[in-house]
């Protein structure tokens, strides 16, 4: 089966560009029978789930991209069911540029990555907004508990196609969670060593301060 993603990103000059520099057969086979929308499977809401930022690109009026990270604790961007997902969008510097321009033309993509693994997965979708004062009940749901930002409304993303990208390039980087979580087998190892090892005493510090003089 051929992959949805393509009917989006694969125009005539994207085709045009991959004859050009010699990718067009391949590229080709995945546009065979390209069929319905993409549906998310329990892979990528996973993915999608551990996520504590993406970039998003949106379009303006004038065919101009704007691309924004998005930011916030892991699991603010929901998978609602398996073609829909959904976040929080706090309150930040008042340019509103995202919103005006998912308002002008819908269409969205966003980018997913995990430098720790390393993986990325790029999604496409259409988007709308909703407003606190029109649904106070759903952005309250998107809330995670415990973050402060306060949400002024959620933007729900009805995707139509993804597709796992090629990791090759991505520069490996964690968390200070991540770093955290790699260290602890060695944290605990070095404290266990501290508790077996009897802590200097007085006395001994002394004589080996008085054995440094001779």
């Amino acid at each position: 089966m051929g992959r949805p993603f393509t009917r989006i990103a694969f125009t005539p000059s994207v085709r045009e560009a991959q004859a050009h520099y010699g990718s067009r057969s391949p590229r080709s086979e995945a546009e065979a029978n390209s069929g319905e929308p993409d549906a998310l499977t329990e892979a990528e809401a996973d993915f999608i789930e551990q996520m504590d930022g993406f970039y998003q690109a949106t379009v303006n009026e004038d065919g101009w991209p704007y691309v924004q990270f998005r930011g916030g604790p892991r699991g603010f961007l929901r998978v609602l069911d398996a073609k829909t997902i959904a976040f929080a969008d706090f309150r930040g510097n008042g340019q509103y540029i995202s919103v005006g321009n998912i308002n002008a033309a819908q269409r969205i993509a966003l980018i997913l990555m995990n430098q720790a693994a390393p993986a990325r997965l790029k999604i496409w979708g259409t988007a709308r907004v909703i407003d606190r004062s029109n649904d106070p009940a759903f952005i309250e749901a998107l809330q995670v508990k415990g973050y402060t930002g306060r949400a002024e409304r959620a933007i729900v993303i009805d995707v139509l196609a993804y597709d796992w990208n090629c990791p090759q390039h991505i520069t490996p980087r964690f968390t200070r969670s991540e770093i955290r979580e790699m260290n602890g087998p060695l944290l605990a190892e070095i404290e266990a060593l501290r508790k077996r090892v009897p802590a200097p005493t007085a006395a001994g510090q002394a004589s080996g301060a008085a054995g440094d003089s001779n």
